[in-house]
């Protein structure tokens, strides 16, 4: 007879999860080489279109199946660390994919500046779901750091708000300007509800890029304590996933924001955007190692039913 334990770990699942991790990582190269070969373009001129659809796909795709991959851990009663954990990371995943949908629709499509849009709404709410499933992670665990971890933990808090505050308001005034009257000549013509629209979320985007400074860096902070806390642990690799996609995404903002400040023709589809991407795959890579994890572990309790049915029966 096959123990519980013969159940449950399913070679074959293995087997697809290592597909999908190694899927994961060429879509990483191939993104990478993307990037390298085509990013390039004169000051003056604009990407072309099927390049802007390229990093799109690139960078959306990723974030779907990284939502499809945190359901299923939701689904399954024997997750380890929860199954909200990854009900809120999860619905993270898929609000960033449907915020990319609309980013790439209100940029590409309508031409307009990617400062502040409705795809918005869905980046914020990404923040919110992916930093509650993190802090559900972090919860019920017992934070019995030492002094250089809690070191750790504090100059990476200190070194992320000092570089997102240098980034978001070190900007000179003259390239602000240069940067607004750009965006303003170029602004197409466009329908009366999109103008409207457009008017009215650019009264949110002080807020809404100091919200975005706030979520990076709790999301890095959470990240670095949960990487510590599960350090060593048997569940370690794939929160260390977990964190290098808070790491990446958290650089692929500063870039964002970077480059926009500072840049007065900047376009989306730079070569910092890569960041975006490994972020998606790395968050991918962390949930199915969890669940190959998880689904290997002896089902609860079915040693000792065998021990009581043993027992009475020797009775």
């Amino acid at each position: 007879m096959s123990s519980s334990t013969d159940k449950t770990f399913n070679p074959q699942t293995l087997l697809k999860s290592q597909t999908i991790i190694y899927v994961g990582i060429g879509w990483c190269v191939f993104a990478l080489i993307f990037f390298l070969l085509f990013s390039t373009k004169p000051t003056d001129a604009d990407y072309p279109l099927w390049y802007s659809l390229g990093t799109y796909i690139f960078e959306t795709v990723p974030f779907l199946v990284a939502a499809l991959l945190c359901y299923r851990n939701w689904n399954s009663p024997q997750i380890a660390s929860g199954r909200n954990v990854w009900l809120g990371i999860g619905s993270g995943m898929f609000c960033f994919f449907l915020a990319n949908i609309l980013f790439g629709w209100w940029e590409l499509y309508f031409g307009l500046d990617p400062e502040v849009s409705p795809a918005d709404f869905f980046y914020l709410a990404f923040y919110v779901t992916v930093g509650w499933g993190m802090f559900l992670a972090v919860l019920p665990r017992r934070l019995n750091l030492v002094l250089w971890q809690w070191v750790v933990v504090g100059c990476i808090a200190v070194l992320g708000i000092a570089l997102a505050i240098l980034i978001t308001f070190g900007a000179p005034a003259e390239i602000i300007e240069e940067v607004a009257a750009g965006a303003e000549a170029a602004a197409p013509v466009l329908p009366g509800w999109v103008v409207a629209t457009e008017n009215f979320l650019v009264n949110f985007a002080a807020p809404v890029n100091l919200f975005y400074i706030i979520g990076d860096v709790i999301l890095l902070i959470i990240a670095a304590t949960l990487l510590l806390a599960f350090w060593g642990g048997r569940f370690s690799q794939s929160w260390r996933m977990i964190a290098a996609a808070t790491l990446a995404l958290y650089i692929a903002d500063m870039g964002f924001k970077y480059q926009y400040a500072y840049l007065p023709d900047y376009e989306s589809g730079s070569i910092l955007d890569i960041f975006f991407i490994f972020s998606g795959v790395l968050f991918a890579i962390g949930t199915v190692m969890e669940y190959d994890i998880s689904s290997s572990r002896p089902a609860r309790g079915g040693s000792s039913r065998r021990r009581r049915t043993r027992g009475s029966s020797a009775s």
